[in-house]
């Protein structure tokens, strides 16, 4: 693809991975999450090409050169193509599918979300073509109908069945805030979250063991949520009043799943306040820890990676840890004093030699901002 982006409309676009501060598993339960944009994240680089055709690369897989014609997104036989390539094809399919056409395009992709840490590189991914896509082909399409893009994308093309938290993350995330998202009525806050000012670090461990959310396990836990709503006669488990209703449920594995979602519901309801009010962040820290027992007892979603990295930090003195994103696998955040950052790395290195595992990546994120276009 050497000088293939000749052409007068070129450029390129941004969008980040995320953390989640707190919320695993609420979204697709209509409830809150509260997540905030990595630093990291995926470079598009977009041009108009001739009509009907489009080529893809992404500098992760140099060897995957893809060429097709708009003609093909909408037949079978995706399959044949490399897995990556289907999050772009999606979203490009999909503005076709919604009326915004897209008469030919050139994509060249670089991320530096590590991919399999549970930190939304697929959302990075989708999120940064379609914004390309927008200001190249569809210029009034608002951010919430690229959120939805490419949560479709995801979902139907690649056919995990994510819920809405990373698209939203990615687009709408601010520097220095944390997101508050009301899912069910997209309603939004930026929060300040100003690590800084408390001589405060938030640290990621990458464990090195990769989550896989299309083995099936993330969408029984979806599964499993929606029959314990079902049961308890509510639309979503953000319906349910309290956890004595959850005692209505005959199966123990449905009372566990709505317990998680229901606490954590209002873990993210209980930080939000805190960091609202300008509450030193050192006081959410037990509330994070919380959150990780919660997601390993009652959503059984841990790994043994993810309980080591928790189980050294605190051990080495951090405020909160627990681990982020979808499960099985993927990192850890742990909330510690900047001057005690460099010691609870190294902790959890020797915890991770310890028991043989990979050694983990780590490194430290503040708050940064949303998807955009930078040159």
């Amino acid at each position: 693809m050497p000088g293939s982006f000749s052409e007068s409309r070129v450029g390129r676009w941004f969008a980040p991975g995320r953390v989640n501060l707190i919320g695993e598993h609420t979204d697709y339960n209509d409830g809150f999450v509260l997540p905030l944009a990595l630093p990291l994240g995926t470079t598009c680089t977009a041009a108009v090409r001739p009509a009907g055709t489009v080529r893809l690369r992404s500098l992760q897989a140099p060897l995957d050169e893809v060429a097709v014609t708009m003609a093909d997104l909408g037949a079978t036989g995706w399959s044949e193509l490399p897995t990556w390539a289907h999050y772009p094809l999606g979203v490009i399919r999909e503005f076709e599918r919604r009326g915004h056409e897209v008469r030919g395009v050139e994509l060249e992709l670089d991320s530096t979300v590590p991919l399999g840490a549970g930190l939304s590189s697929s959302a990075a991914l989708s999120c940064s073509v379609a914004i390309a896509l927008r200001d190249l082909f569809a210029p009034s399409v608002p951010a919430a109908e690229i959120i939805d893009i490419a949560r479709t994308a995801e979902n139907v093309y690649v056919g995990v069945p994510t819920g809405v938290l990373d698209q939203s993350a990615s687009m709408l995330c601010t520097a220095g805030h944390v997101l508050f998202l009301d899912v069910r009525t997209r309603e939004y806050q930026q929060i300040p979250f100003d690590l800084d000012r408390f001589d405060l670090q938030l640290l990621v461990f990458d464990t090195g063991s990769p989550h896989h959310l299309m083995d099936g396990e993330y969408a029984q836990r979806r599964a499993e949520c929606a029959a314990a709503a079902a049961e308890l006669g509510v639309p979503f488990l953000r319906d349910v009043t309290g956890l004595a209703d959850i005692k209505r449920l005959a199966d123990p594995v449905l009372r566990r799943r709505a317990r998680h979602v229901i606490t954590e519901n209002a873990r993210v309801l209980r930080v939000a306040e805190e960091l609202r009010g300008g509450a030193d962040p050192r006081a959410i820290g037990p509330v994070l820890s919380a959150g990780h027992a919660s997601l390993r007892d009652d959503f059984e979603v841990s790994a043994p990676q993810l309980d080591t990295a928790v189980a050294a930090a605190l051990v080495a003195g951090a405020y909160g840890a627990r681990m982020v994103g979808g499960g099985f696998g993927g990192s850890v955040i742990a909330l510690v004093d900047r001057a005690r950052a460099a010691a609870t790395a190294a902790a959890v290195r020797d915890a991770f030699a310890r028991r043989s595992f990979d050694t983990p990546r780590t490194f430290a994120v503040t708050p940064a901002a949303g998807a955009r276009r930078i040159e």
